[in-house]
């Protein structure tokens, strides 16, 4: 079976998302590429994300959901719909986040032509308010040594190749579990391989894990030495890169009341 007819497991962690899950699974029903699975795991949510789930599921035979008994986290329910998986191929996408129709038919012809086993593409974030951010750009290629200095593989952007890298599940972080996973898969392989095309919509929240930048650099310095084994000099040098980053982004990212509205039908702005 050619690369471009494989199927992709697709794992959706669900935690209070019942009000944009349906946006973010509209997005995979409209992909070209049509055989994948949806697993989505509710993460005992308390508005009503289950029951959105199950009638998602109702209509479509592809949408599988599970339901964790107690909060365990994005990693944990992730690493449990992994489990489930049966597709050839991994990709994420959260409950509130978007894909370009053509994401998944594009991304795999790249990895045919590429003989990739882990790659990713380029994608926008937006704030609540619909403005731009950011435009993360995808490197062709991405070696491990570079992805120590910053995390440029957004999870929602990633897909890698189970048949040559293994189901390998997110180590069990608060956060920056994506990150983790990403340095291990992309040292397994040899590297990463980037699609520039703009083919996701990460969206911001306010008070999010994912925003708690104290946190999140707490949680890299603990990657560095825990995760990747690295010494005190070395994890230093590439924190300090991380940093670098991290601060450029807060000082010249583009200001919310001047920055460009994403169209999240993907229009102009998601080509």
């Amino acid at each position: 079976m050619a690369v471009q007819d494989q199927k992709v497991s697709i794992l959706m962690p669900v935690y209070n998302a019942a009000t944009t899950m349906e946006q973010s699974v509209a997005s995979v029903l409209a992909q070209t590429h049509g055989n994948w699975e949806l697993l989505i795991v509710d993460d005992a949510s308390q508005d009503g994300s289950n029951a959105v789930a199950q009638s998602l599921a109702e209509a479509d035979s592809r949408i599988k959901v599970h339901a964790l008994p107690h909060n365990q986290g994005a990693a944990a329910a992730r690493n449990h719909g992994l489990a489930q998986a049966s597709g050839r191929y991994i990709a994420f996408l959260d409950a509130d986040d978007l894909w370009h129709p053509e994401k998944l038919s594009r991304q795999l012809a790249f990895m045919d032509t590429r003989k990739a086993a882990i790659s990713f593409t380029r994608y926008l974030r937006m704030a609540e308010n619909g403005a731009q951010t950011e435009d993360v750009r995808a490197e062709s290629r991405l070696p491990y040594a570079q992805l120590l200095k910053r995390n440029v593989m957004g999870c929602l952007t990633v897909i890698y190749d189970a048949q040559l890298l293994g189901k390998t599940p997110m180590p069990d972080l608060t956060r920056q579990q994506d990150y983790a996973l990403w340095l291990k898969l992309v040292k397994a392989a040899g590297g990463a391989d980037g699609l520039d095309e703009t083919l996701a919509i990460y969206r911001i929240g306010r008070g999010t894990l994912s925003s708690n930048k104290a946190g999140a650099a707490r949680d890299i310095w603990r990657i560095y030495r825990e995760e990747e084994g690295m010494g005190l000099i070395s994890s230093a040098w590439y924190f300090a890169h991380y940093a670098f980053y991290g601060i450029r982004y807060r000082l010249f990212q583009r200001p919310a009341a001047d920055a460009v509205v994403v169209d999240t039908s993907f229009g102009a702005a998601g080509k």
